[in-house]
């Protein structure tokens, strides 16, 4: 931009604020952070047809950044989608899709199997503002069809489920949504779009949480809305009024973290598959949940709608819960968080953690038992893992507490 010119030289109090604050960026490398929480207007006349949306531009820190722009842009070009929508949190990502497309009067069908926040939100909240739920098995086409009502207006599910690995047929799914008229909304955040590309399979929004993957290294919460610009025009409106607004360094971070997202999801990949088909043959595990193990019964679906399995798994130890605590307490290597997607290795215990606030009801209906631990697979090497793995099972087998 053009820089004014003083009419008489500025005190120095003015010129330590003022000096150097407009710089060229134009020839770095590396994408720059913008940080700041306003923007500068050419005139009055500029600001007024920014602000009114005629004329494109950044406006301010809560619905706009240089930063966040070229995230959303990445995100959209990986989907295959027309726009992107960042957000300050995966939830973020969820309430501003329900409260931009949803109002009072209208059903949504929810995934069976999803990540407990998801359900939560949507029974908690939206049901008090008169948006009725139901929920229908993933793996079970008719369930949805007998679900849709006169007022369904979204399908919204994850696939594979977390940490199930439960798969959803997308293109059956996505036909009968259109037959319905229902959008379809799917959350990519465990296969990323790397290993999966649900608006190709006919989805309408995709929505991830960028905590996981997308950073891959547990440093930052963010989330994004991927899919049709009409929606997302709404989706965006509700970040402009309501302001669950993305931070510019996390968007910077997610950015950076896409050039090596190709990488490192066939690196989960790869690292996953090998703990999986050891795991599956561990005297102490009673079962284990993994799309790329050959007896997964929907290994095929995977593999049509998938081009890799990703890196989490879920696999029940012999006992209950006293023995699924005793093996996290005797891992040393692997964490105990609930996060997933990071370069290390974590574990958790669904059923009091990540889905503790899910009635016994759903918990049985979502298949989470007092057995079931999650793994989240990082970079490390396997065989490290197998070794903690080992011990702990073993410890936890032998009494140990």
């Amino acid at each position: 931009m053009t820089v004014k010119q003083p009419s008489r030289p500025y005190a120095p109090d003015t010129r330590a604020v003022r000096t150097g604050q407009y710089q060229d960026l134009s020839d770095l490398h590396s994408e720059g952070l913008a940080l700041t929480a306003s923007y500068v207007f050419a005139d009055a006349e500029d600001a007024a047809e920014k602000f009114a949306g005629r004329r494109p531009g950044n406006v301010y820190v809560r619905f706009s950044n240089p930063t966040t722009a070229a995230f959303e842009e990445r995100i959209a070009a990986m989907e295959g989608a027309e726009g992107a929508v960042a957000l300050g949190s995966g939830m973020a990502a969820y309430t501003a899709v329900a409260l931009g497309l949803l109002a009072a009067g209208d059903h949504v069908v929810l995934g069976d199997g999803m990540f407990g926040t998801t359900p939560r939100f949507f029974r908690a909240y939206m049901e008090k503002f008169g948006v009725s739920v139901s929920v229908a098995d993933v793996r079970d086409l008719d369930q949805w069809r007998d679900a849709v009502r006169d007022e369904t207006v979204m399908f919204v599910l994850e696939t594979p489920t977390n940490p199930m690995m439960h798969v959803a047929d997308l293109r059956a799914l996505s036909a009968l949504a259109r037959e319905r008229d229902v959008l379809l909304v799917v959350d990519n955040t465990l296969c990323t779009p790397v290993l999966q590309n649900p608006l190709a399979l006919g989805a309408d929004l995709v929505v991830h949480s960028a905590a996981k993957y997308i950073d891959g290294q547990g440093r930052c919460g963010g989330g994004v809305v991927a899919g049709r610009a009409d929606l997302l025009k709404a989706v965006s409106e509700v970040l402009r009024t309501a302001g669950p607004s993305p931070s510019a360094f996390n968007s910077w971070v997610f950015l950076k973290s896409l050039e090596t997202l190709p990488i490192r999801m066939r690196e989960h990949s790869r690292n996953a598959t090998l703990l999986a088909e050891w795991l599956a043959a561990h005297p102490a595990v009673e079962e284990v949940y993994y799309t790329g193990l050959a007896k997964h019964p929907q290994r095929e679906l995977a593999e049509s709608q998938q081009s890799g399995h990703g890196g989490l798994l879920g696999f029940t130890v012999r006992g209950g819960r006293q023995e699924a605590w005793a093996v996290i307490d005797a891992l040393s290597l692997i964490s105990v968080t609930t996060n997933i997607g990071d370069t290390k290795s974590m574990i958790t215990h669904p059923a009091s953690t990540t889905h503790g606030r899910m009635s016994p009801a759903e918990l049985e209906r979502a298949g989470i038992g007092q057995n079931l631990l999650r793994l989240s697979v990082g970079l490390e090497d396997v065989e490290d893992l197998k070794h903690d793995l080992d011990q702990a099972l073993r410890a936890a087998g032998s009494g140990a507490r």
